[in-house]
């Protein structure tokens, strides 16, 4: 509404100044109208090229405006080369404005298709990033999108930062999802459903970066890549995607590293209340699960099982899959079977 308020007022101003012109015109002398429909009618295009310009965001006019200035730089110095000093002069105006506007159309055309990290190789040395954007990127790749974990820490506030998904990486998302294998369906499915989750969050920005790079033919190379351009943050679940990309001086957050952090440890001795879920390989052997998934093995719970149960730690074992937690029943629920046969296994 507030557009077009704006829109009403200029065609206005242009119709009054299209009427104080024709009064100014000695052939117009007597007749107003001429110049009131002159006005209107330039405001009018003007508001049609505005509404075809409705997509046309200020960065596309500052490269359009930087590839059409390389475009005359590079076609004045093939014109100034000698190459067509023996032309003549008709010809030589339309080898002129043939090379202006060949190379005009040429650099518009590439400063539009390029991304603003290709800058840099025109100026060297030179790029231009927000303030205090060095922290703020974070750049998500296939795998952690679909695990969705990363949902849930941007809407806690733990990370923080504008999240940038690479076309790539949705068009991915969308392979997957419309793959034949049921397995890759509902994991393309639910990397799209997580996606939709994350750019809801109210916390941070969320960007669709279009960066592409045909050079690369791994996903993986054009995640780094893109990361290391923009100086930003790679967030995985791929453990090789993370060595390669430290290896390459692109800082990564693996979340399955993050998870294991974040382990709650216990100590021998220490008192925790479990819900046995079920019997263990050993007789009378109960097993419980802690919040973030680790396994408790508890002496003498069998009978407890599908019930909650104060433990105590005894001792702990790191495994190839994680820690194995052993313990020792403290109490038994009321309503346990009497006279249940109990034996400690070491």
């Amino acid at each position: 509404m507030t557009i077009w308020v704006i829109r009403i007022f200029f065609l206005a101003l242009c119709s009054a100044a299209g009427w104080a012109v024709g009064e100014l015109r000695p052939e117009y002398a007597g007749h107003p109208w001429w110049g009131i429909v002159a006005g209107f009618g330039f405001g009018g295009l003007l508001i049609a090229v505005d509404e075809m310009l409705k997509g046309f965001s200020l960065r596309a006019f500052s490269a359009v405006t930087f590839g059409l200035i390389l475009g005359m730089v590079v076609a004045q110095l093939i014109d100034h080369s000698g190459l067509f000093d023996n032309t003549e002069p008709a010809t030589r105006w339309l080898v002129r404005l043939s090379l202006f506007l060949a190379f005009g159309y040429i650099g518009m055309v590439l400063a539009m298709r390029s991304n603003k990290e290709d800058f840099s190789l025109i100026i060297p040395y030179v790029r231009f990033v927000p303030r205090g954007s060095a922290d703020s990127w974070i750049v998500l790749d296939t795998s952690v999108i679909i695990d969705g974990r990363i949902a849930e820490l941007l809407e806690a506030n733990f990370v923080q930062g504008t999240v940038v998904v690479p076309r790539f990486v949705l068009r991915e998302l969308h392979q997957l999802a419309d793959s034949s294998d049921p397995n890759k369906r509902a994991r393309g499915q639910r990397g799209l459903e997580m996606l939709n989750r994350i750019q809801k969050t109210r916390r941070n920005e969320v960007r669709i970066h279009e960066a592409d790079y045909p050079d690369e033919t791994g996903v993986d190379a054009k995640l780094i890549r893109l990361a290391r351009n923009l100086g930003a943050r790679l967030f995985t679940n791929d453990a090789n995607l993370a060595r390669v990309a430290e290896l390459q001086g692109v800082t990564c957050v693996n979340l399955h590293e993050l998870a294991r952090c974040l382990r709650t440890v216990l100590l021998p001795g220490e008192n925790i209340r479990l819900r046995i879920v079920r019997e263990g390989r050993e007789r009378d052997q109960g097993v419980g699960y802690l919040p973030d998934g680790t396994m408790v093995v508890v002496n003498r719970a069998r009978s407890c099982i599908g019930r909650e149960v104060e433990v105590r730690v005894q001792s702990s074992l790191q495994t190839g899959a994680g820690v194995m937690i052993f313990a020792e029943l403290v109490s038994e629920p009321e309503g346990s079977e009497p006279g249940s046969t109990t034996v400690s296994s070491s």
